[in-house]
């Protein structure tokens, strides 16, 4: 890959970088956001999922209004419930190869 291949694709990296936080600014309210933003700052992936929840539902239509703080809480817990429901964990306990049977 070229230099300017490289450069070229990187432009369109941000461009469209630039044109989902565009997207969420419209349809986020400010206090919302901020809160989105502190929490990229420790999760980053989770903060990620959440912005594509938003999007997804705006591009459905499903949101008809700014997202407010709460709105953005509830997707938060919503995205936990779903977070913990797919990580089970269980645990078997080894037996002693010889078991006395008494």
């Amino acid at each position: 890959m070229s230099p300017e291949e490289a450069e070229e694709q990187e432009a369109k990296k941000q461009a469209a970088e630039d044109q989902r936080r565009a997207m969420l600014v419209a349809v986020m309210m400010p206090e919302a956001r901020e809160r989105l933003a502190r929490i990229a700052l420790v999760k980053p992936d989770k903060a990620r999922s959440v912005e594509n929840m938003i999007l997804g539902a705006a591009q459905r239509g499903a949101i008809t209004e700014k997202v407010t703080e709460e709105r953005l809480r509830g997707m938060l817990e919503q995205l936990s419930e779903q977070a913990s429901k797919s990580s089970k964990i269980t645990i078997q306990r080894r037996r002693p190869m010889f078991e006395e049977d008494d």
